[in-house]
């Protein structure tokens, strides 16, 4: 049996200490952790179902980031996620339950419904920092989310209150990279070496692990994440809501051998007029659904690389619909142009990133790099 120490308690609303131990109206377990403060990961989420993926991102963060235990946070309403398909918080809390039985190290909670000042996430970590400042917390998520955090109620002040575990694998960690928030705190970001010290560490601190979906869990939710839970469980629909796997491009005319060849030699054509140095061809045809190539190409400076995503915006928009990301700063830059990703980078920060690296060792074969 585990020693016993303080519990946790929620009455109306106000959150104490005592002999017992409750969160929201669950059961905390109490872990021994002589020597040093209980390290607690926090995910959260709406839990529209709770699946094995959640369960596996959860057991990847207790041994890498050497936590006691992680709570799951069932949000009441998610102020990003429509109302429609989304299942009575009474449902979702049970069903992520019934997922996490027999799991001693996760605690399923109701915790922020019973917080009448947390509607958003920022506001959560700051009571929870406050209720409990001999705890040390982690906030835990996916990748798709820290691409769109920048779009969450002050997200800078996310970073500032708790640690942050992001959890990946290639094929997302590109646009999550490139991102407003990991731009911003770059300096911050920590290897993941050094992530079983990261719930010791003072924030802002993150890590992004490149891991490996639940390939059983990323299965399912491709084929039926348009499914939405029965209120009795007879379906059980995975559909990832902390780790979101991106989905194929549907087409509308049938797929060429050559379909995407004449964009990528106006890319490279289009880089090499404006003078960039050190141009990468990486294929993804066949390896992942992201796009069919993807390029790297570095410039001497900012002013290079925003000249290059300016001539690149010119002479592709005329061919296709294109989106550009971290444009603002001018470090990194992202071309998505569909069947072609552009990544534009100046070199100490592709130095620093090695894209062709991390995705020499993620494509199942050694020629998917070319310059």
């Amino acid at each position: 049996m585990r020693g016993l120490g303080p519990r946790i308690h929620a009455f109306s609303g106000v959150l104490y200490v005592d002999r017992r131990v409750k969160l929201g109206d669950d059961e905390l377990p109490w872990c021994s952790t002589a020597g040093r403060h209980r390290r607690i990961g926090l995910l959260g989420g709406s839990f529209n179902p709770a699946h094995r993926g959640h369960l596996h991102l959860t057991q990847i963060a207790l041994r890498r980031l050497a936590l006691d235990e992680v709570w799951w946070l069932v949000s009441p309403l998610n102020p990003l996620k429509p109302v429609a398909g989304m299942a009575p918080f009474e449902v979702r809390l049970e069903q992520a339950r019934r997922v996490a039985a027999g799991h001693s190290r996760i605690v399923v909670s109701d915790l922020e419904s019973r917080l009448r000042s947390s509607r958003y996430t920022a506001d959560t970590l700051r009571t929870l920092r406050e209720r409990f400042p001999r705890l040390r917390f982690v906030w835990l998520m996916g990748a798709d989310n820290l691409v769109q955090l920048r779009r969450w109620a002050r997200w800078t002040a996310i970073f500032q209150t708790v640690p942050i575990a992001v959890f990946d694998r290639p094929s997302y960690s590109l646009k999550a990279l490139a991102g407003l928030a990991a731009r911003r705190f770059a300096r911050q970001r920590v290897p993941e070496a050094a992530a079983r010290r990261l719930a010791e560490m003072t924030p802002p601190a993150w890590v992004l692990f490149h891991t490996p979906l639940d390939p059983r869990s990323a299965t399912q939710i491709r084929s039926e994440r348009k499914d939405i839970l029965s209120q009795t469980f007879t379906e059980h629909r995975a559909e990832l809501s902390t780790i979101t796997p991106l989905t194929p491009r549907t087409r509308t005319t049938p797929p060429r051998a050559t379909n995407s060849l004449p964009l990528l030699e106006l890319i490279q054509q289009t880089l090499e007029d404006g003078k960039a140095e050190d141009i990468v061809t990486i294929e993804l045809a066949g390896k992942t659904t992201i796009a069919d190539q993807m390029v790297i190409a570095s410039g001497r400076s900012t002013r290079q690389v925003l000249a290059l995503t300016d001539h690149l915006d010119e002479v592709l928009s005329r061919r296709t619909r294109i989106a550009i990301e971290g444009k603002t700063q001018g470090d990194w830059v992202l071309i998505d142009a569909g069947d072609v990703i552009v990544h534009l980078f100046r070199p100490e920060i592709r130095a620093y990133y090695n894209l062709e690296k991390m995705w020499a060792e993620a494509l199942p074969d050694g020629e998917a790099v070319r310059r």
